[in-house]
Parts: structure tokens; C-alpha cells; sequence
């Protein structure tokens, strides 16, 4: 009995062991045409490359990305650099890049940093996975690290943290402006009571959002009349802050908070805790415009960040970078809107 003799061509290769050379022979073009079939914007007719994904397809081929990088002198990742992974406003702009990135063939590689001063250890990470450019979110970069950056050519765009120092590109939006058109929005309705409470105290975004509000208060002939600091943009500390503020006699008639999180956990304890009526006894801004402060239990009147435009922006900033590595930094302040909602009492 004699035994069937299996061709090499109808012989399948194990997954694992496919390459470039294995979807070249089998599909019967040159492995030249292989690789074009996966190189954007290659030219490759219709013809060969049905022939070529028919043999992926059957051989069960992937490309090797780290491979072709290596050629191509680009991974299409983008570096995104979150200290607070899971506050409301950074989970959601995560959401917003990874989306936008993907839409324009990129892939976030995400690395989440407790601390500030963890940056420097989560910078050398990105930098060894040859990530095409650094989105760096609730952190600076000294300027060590922006020198290692760009001894790796690695372009790097700062998020929502305005620190002109000459050699970073940026994308913010304008906290100090929307600190004055919370101070207006309050002033306007007949306040004179006026209130902060503080998130962090170290970050930007918290210095920019006060010094607005407290400007433009002292523009229009008042004080601000209390402060607290929650210390952090949290809920529970944000909620200790309230508790703080709101049991002095006498109580302020309005407060801004440093963020939506804050002002809704403010609004819980002047609710459930104190027994207030919103916004008849206390009027409460907050800043950023999550989608938790739409709802119907609390409707806030909230400065918003434009997330999109945001996120388009600093990802338009990065590929500039990343595509004309000589290009002058970027630095571009986007202005924030007031959206009137239900928690700011009118006609005192």
C-alpha cells in the first residue's frame, strides 16, 4: 500500500510558525507584495491582495508589528501617561483618546502613576517601548526629562497643564478664564457670600481656577469670603471640606468648587446631612462638566472643558510634533463655556 504524498503547498502551517515568505508562497506573489499588502497607503492592486489575505487567512498569519516598527521607524503607539486613572473627568478623556488615537491609527499604551514624582520612573518604561510621542496627563516634566525625551526623539505634549517653559508642546483649557466666569455667574445671580473649595493644592489646574475666581471677585469690589481645601479631587475630601465650610455661622450663599466631584459631594452633604435646599439656601459651580453632573439628583451648573476639542487638539499638537520634529512648541489654551443647569439660585 503505497501513501499520499502531501504537496507542499496544501501542506498547512502551524499558526506559530508562519511568516511573511510561508503567505508569499502560498498565495503565489513575491513577499515584497506581502509586505506592501500591510504597509498603509502602499500601493498593491486588488488582485494580489485578495490572494494575500486569502493565505492569511488560511495560514492564520499575523504581522509582526515589533518587527516592522523596527523597519518603518514607527510603532504607532502613543505613550499616555494618567496619574489619576480612575477620577471621573481623567477616565473619561482616557475613553476620548483611545478612540481619537484609533481613529487615526494609533494605539494607546497607557501607564498610570500614583504620585508625581513617579513620573520619573514611568517615563524610562515609555521611552524603552519606542512609543512614537508621550501624551503626559496631571504631571510636569522637569526639564531632565524633557531633555531625555528629546535625546529620544520622542515628542511630548503636556495635557491640561500649563507650564510655559519654552521646550514643551501643551493643550489647555483656560482655568483661569473659567474661574472668572464662575465668579461672574455668581455675582450676576446677586451673591455675596462667595466660597471656594480647593482640589489639589499643588496642581495647576487648581492654582489657575482659584486665581481666577478670586480676581475677578476683587475686580468687582468683593472678598472671597471663605475658603476650604479638600486637598485632592476626591469625593470623600471633597465631602469633609463641605462639612467644614457649611457648619460655620454664618454660611456662604455660594460656593465654587475646584470640580465636579467636589461640588457633588458638597451638594450631598448640604442635602442629606444639613437639611439645605438647592440652590434656594446655597447656591454650588463646579468645573469640567463630567457626565455624572447631568443627572437628574444633581443638574449642576458647571464650567465645562470642551473634552473633544481637548483631545483633538493635543493629539493634532503631538503628530505635528511627531511628523516635523523641528516644529516651535505648541502651546494652545482652549477657552471653556458655562453650562447653566439647575443649582445656582437666581434674582437673589
Amino acid at each position: 500500500m503505497t501513501s499520499k504524498k502531501t504537496s507542499p503547498s496544501s501542506r498547512k502551517p502551524t499558526k506559530s510558525g508562519s511568516s511573511q515568505i510561508d503567505v508569499a508562497r502560498l498565495a503565489g506573489v513575491s513577499q515584497a507584495a506581502v509586505s506592501r499588502t500591510f504597509t498603509p497607503d502602499a500601493s498593491v492592486s486588488d488582485e494580489t491582495r485578495a490572494k494575500v489575505m486569502a493565505a492569511v487567512d488560511q495560514l492564520g498569519y499575523r504581522p509582526n508589528v515589533i518587527a516592522r516598527s523596527l523597519v518603518q521607524n514607527s510603532t504607532n503607539i502613543i505613550g499616555l501617561v494618567v496619574r489619576r486613572f480612575t477620577a471621573p473627568f481623567y477616565a473619561y478623556i482616557i475613553q476620548n483618546f483611545i478612540k481619537a488615537l484609533q481613529e487615526r491609527g494609533y494605539w494607546a499604551l497607557i501607564f498610570n502613576i500614583g504620585q508625581s514624582d513617579e513620573l520619573a520612573e514611568a517615563l524610562p518604561a515609555a521611552l524603552q517601548y519606542q512609543v512614537d510621542g508621550l501624551i503626559i496627563t496631571s504631571a510636569t516634566l522637569s526639564s531632565h526629562q524633557a531633555d531625555e525625551c528629546a535625546r529620544a526623539g520622542t515628542p511630548v505634549v503636556l495635557f491640561n497643564r500649563y507650564v510655559s517653559d519654552g521646550h514643551t508642546h501643551l493643550v489647555s483649557c483656560d482655568h483661569c478664564e473659567g474661574g472668572r466666569m464662575a465668579a461672574d455667574a455668581l455675582l450676576n445671580t446677586g451673591h455675596t457670600r462667595l466660597a471656594y473649595i480647593a482640589g489639589e493644592e499643588e496642581s495647576s489646574t487648581n492654582r489657575d481656577r482659584e486665581i481666577g475666581f478670586v480676581s475677578r471677585l476683587k475686580e468687582q469690589g468683593y472678598d472671597l469670603a471663605f475658603r476650604e481645601s479638600a486637598g485632592d479631587y476626591n469625593y470623600e475630601k471633597g465631602y469633609a471640606a463641605a462639612q467644614r465650610l457649611l457648619e460655620r455661622e454664618p454660611r456662604p450663599d455660594a460656593v465654587f468648587c475646584a470640580d465636579d466631584v467636589i461640588a457633588m459631594a458638597t451638594m450631598d452633604l448640604a442635602r442629606y446631612k444639613l437639611g439645605l435646599r438647592i440652590p434656594e439656601d446655597l447656591s454650588v459651580i463646579g468645573f469640567d462638566d463630567i457626565p455624572p453632573s447631568a443627572r437628574p439628583n444633581y443638574q449642576l451648573t458647571t464650567i465645562r472643558q470642551p473634552f473633544g476639542r481637548l483631545v483633538d487638539s493635543t493629539i493634532d499638537a503631538l503628530l505635528e510634533a511627531i511628523n516635523s520634529p523641528d516644529t516651535k512648541v505648541i502651546e494652545k489654551v482652549v477657552p471653556p463655556t458655562l453650562t447653566w443647569r439647575k443649582t445656582v439660585q437666581k434674582n437673589n
